[in-house]
């Protein structure tokens, strides 16, 4: 017994195991080749006959198998490798016989029931036949309409393979080359525009004049900040659509003369003195039957100013001083000559014009609130509400007495106080050469009739009048 195990063990090895397990394989997919459905009769017989073809297939090559390895049983003693060969062949042959008699059920299940008609079964491709094979009769799917799908436009050109590809060329509108010679000439025009107002403005040395307005006039600080932003934005170009006319007005004594002497001085200095004229009505017409006459005349020497400050590109400089006691003739003139807008060159030009009337509005309201207006306010904030409030007065007041100041710009000088007095005497006794002792200034400003004090000011009543005359008498 022993014996015959070890010889089983010794036949049945690593190679009749791998020869076992590819015969069943193959055997297993002989079985499980489908095939159209024929007879019940024709596929049990051929179903039947397939198993037993392939089970004396496989036990004629076991049988040789053994034929074989008979000669080798005196070989070594086997191993335990041997004994585990034979388990797995011995398994194997188990499960191969437990699927033979399971396709041998189902096969006789099939031809009983006769199978439905087209199902597909398992049989020998050696008796493979199409014969009986019948349509199954499947319920017909309604066609459903395919939609074309719509082709996607290239966005590539496609040029043809024999011809040089070229791109299109885009052509340049000429409207572009004018549109950037447009934007060149507007800004050589800014440019120079921009340098002709600093050359104007350097011409006429306005911060010069500014310091010496500053230095010159006592008290009428906001007067001249007023007075230079109007030249400033007058002379910072040379072309106007109106000349410049300035009215200044205030009572007597507060620096109106002075201040059209210091204008005339230092225009002389930057354009000339053929390009300045100040002129005193009570000096250079005093009759009133001279007026006609004396229209005429200065209608002539206003003309040959302006142009030849045409010819010379600068502006000049007309100062009419008590302008009170100046005619109704010499108004007509100077009113056609600053309306006038036939020609240029009396465009350009610059009209100041010094007179006392208003002076009562001007006393009368500084007197009225002085009270109301802080100490701590500056000079220029106070000349502002006094233009603010005093213009419109002013203006309505003046028009009544001609139309020329409808074209005018109202100044208004506000009234001196004691400590404006006293500069003025400062000044004047250090031009004289006298010693500037303080209580002795103060002594000469104290001979002065004053408005009684009002908010703590004391304002006077001739302003700064009557200084040269005090000086001299020391």
């Amino acid at each position: 017994m022993r014996r015959g195990l070890l010889g089983a063990g010794a036949l049945c090895g690593a190679r009749t195991v791998r020869m076992c397990l590819h015969r069943l394989v193959r055997g297993r997919a002989l079985l499980c080749q489908c095939a159209p459905v024929m007879s019940d009769e024709s596929s049990s017989t051929s179903s039947s006959q397939l198993v037993e073809d392939f089970d004396g297939e496989l036990d004629e090559e076991v049988d040789s198998e053994e034929g074989k390895n008979q000669k080798d049983r005196a070989s070594p003693t086997p191993s335990l490798s041997s004994f585990a060969s034979l388990r797995a062949v011995i398994r194997i042959k188990q499960k191969y016989q437990a699927i033979k008699r399971r396709r041998q059920e189902m096969a006789l299940g099939l031809g009983t029931q006769g199978g439905l008609t087209g199902a597909p079964r398992c049989t020998s491709p050696k008796i493979f036949t199409f014969s009986g094979l019948t349509p199954p009769p499947f319920p017909a799917i309604p066609s459903v309409p395919q939609k074309k799908k719509k082709r996607g436009r290239k966005r590539d050109v496609l040029y043809p393979p024999e011809r040089q590809r070229k791109m299109p060329k885009q052509e340049r509108s000429r409207a572009t080359s004018c549109l950037y010679l447009l934007f060149a000439i507007v800004f050589i025009q800014v440019y120079n525009a921009i340098e002709n107002l600093d050359d104007h403005v350097l011409r006429y040395d306005l911060e010069g004049l500014e310091k010496t307005l500053r230095r010159e006039m006592f008290g009428q600080q906001g007067a001249v900040e007023g007075l230079l932003s109007h030249l400033n934005d007058y002379l910072s170009t040379y072309v106007h659509n109106k000349p410049l006319v300035v009215s200044v007005h205030g009572p007597s004594g507060v620096g109106k003369s002075h201040l059209g002497r210091l204008l005339a001085g230092h225009f002389r200095s930057v354009v000339g003195d053929t390009l300045v004229l100040q002129y005193y009505v009570l000096h250079h017409c005093p009759q009133e039957a001279d007026a006609m006459q004396c229209a005429r005349n200065l209608s002539t020497l206003i003309s040959e100013m302006v142009e030849k400050a045409e010819e010379e590109e600068k502006i000049p400089l007309l100062v009419f001083d008590e302008a009170e006691h100046m005619h109704m003739e010499i108004f007509d003139v100077l009113l056609q000559l600053v309306a006038s807008k036939q020609s240029n060159e009396y465009l350009n030009a610059i009209y100041l014009i010094l007179s006392n009337l208003g002076h009562a509005h001007i006393t009368k309201h500084m007197l009225q609130n002085s009270s109301s207006i802080p100490m701590a306010m500056t000079a220029s904030g106070r000349h502002s509400n006094l233009v603010k409030e005093l213009a419109p007065i002013l203006r309505k007041t003046l028009e009544k007495h001609h139309p020329l100041w409808s074209e005018a710009d109202i100044l208004p000088l506000g009234l001196l106080e004691k400590g404006h007095v006293m500069e003025c005497f400062l000044e004047e006794v250090t031009r004289e050469g006298f010693y500037p002792d303080h209580s002795n200034i103060e002594r000469l400003a104290g001979e002065i009739e004053y408005y009684p004090a009002v908010g703590g000011r004391e304002y006077s009543q001739t302003g700064c009048k009557q200084v040269v005359a005090k000086v001299n008498l020391l």
